[in-house]
C-alpha cells in the first residue's frame, strides 16, 4: 500500500522522514505530488525498504490553465493528479486521459454526479477519496467531510468509478497507519477491502506509468525491441 504526500517545499517535511515514517506504518511506497520537491529514490529505498514515486498535482485555476500544465508537466510525471473542487475543474479533469487522478473533487463544496462517475471510469481517471479532514479537522467541518465521503462511496460503488484513498499529508506527523484508515473508513461505511484496494491503487498506477513510460513502450501489451527470427 502507498500513501500520497505533500513534501518540501510545499509540505513541512523532506521525502526522505516521510519514508522514514511511511516504513513504521507499513507502508511500501509515497507518491509525492509536490513537483519542486528533491529526492534519491535508489538512497531512500536502500535505506528505508519505501519506494519513492515522482508524482505532480495540478492546482489550477481554471481547465484552461490546467490543461497547459498537464503538457508541460506529463512527461516528467509518474502519476499526475488534478486538483479539483470546482464543476469545472472536476468535469474537465475526469474527461482526460492523460489525467490519473482527480483530487479533492468534494472541496469547497465541489459536486461530483453520476455523469462524472461515469466519465472517470471511461477514462479511467482515479478519483480520490481524501480522508485528510476526517483524521485532522473537528465539529461541524468534519461531519461535512464525512458527508462528502459517502456521496463519493456511493457514486463509485454504483458506476464501478476508479479511485484511490489518500490522507493528504502535509507532515510526516499526518500519515496515519492502514489500520487507523481501516477503522475510520469502516465507521462510515467503506469496507476495509475497499480502503486497502483504494491505497494500494497508486501502487498500481506507478508500475503501469513507469512501463509506459520506457523507451521501448508503443501502448499496452506492445513494445519495440529485438527479437529472434525462427531458425
Amino acid at each position: 500500500m502507498y500513501e500520497a504526500v505533500a513534501a518540501y517545499p510545499n509540505g513541512d517535511t523532506t521525502v526522505s522522514r516521510y519514508a522514514a515514517t511511511a516504513s513504521r506504518y507499513g507502508f511500501s511506497g509515497i507518491v509525492v505530488r509536490t513537483r519542486e520537491a528533491e529526492f534519491d529514490r535508489e538512497a531512500i529505498y536502500d535505506r528505508f525498504g519505501v519506494d519513492v514515486v515522482r508524482g505532480i498535482e495540478i492546482d489550477a485555476d481554471s481547465p484552461d490553465s490546467a490543461s497547459g500544465s498537464i503538457g508541460n508537466f506529463r512527461r516528467s510525471a509518474t502519476i499526475l493528479a488534478v486538483n479539483g473542487g470546482t464543476n469545472a475543474l472536476n468535469r474537465f479533469a475526469v474527461e482526460q486521459d492523460r489525467v490519473d487522478v482527480l483530487t479533492q473533487p468534494m472541496q469547497n463544496n465541489g459536486d461530483f454526479n453520476h455523469v462524472l462517475a461515469r466519465a472517470a471510469k471511461e477514462h479511467g481517471v482515479r478519483v480520490e477519496f481524501d480522508f485528510g479532514p476526517a483524521f485532522r479537522q473537528t465539529g461541524g467541518h468534519r461531519v461535512q467531510s464525512l458527508q462528502s465521503l459517502r456521496k463519493l462511496r456511493e457514486l463509485v460503488l454504483q458506476y464501478d468509478t476508479p479511485y484511490v484513498v489518500s490522507n493528504r499529508a502535509e507532515s510526516h506527523r499526518h500519515l496515519r497507519a492502514p489500520r487507523e484508515f481501516f477503522a475510520v473508513g469502516e465507521a462510515i461505511g467503506f469496507s476495509k477491502e475497499m480502503i486497502e484496494q483504494g491505497l494500494s491503487e497508486w501502487e498500481r498506477l506507478a508500475g503501469r506509468n513507469r512501463e509506459r513510460m520506457a523507451e521501448s513502450f508503443i501502448a499496452p501489451g506492445v513494445k519495440c525491441g529485438r527479437y529472434e527470427e525462427d531458425s
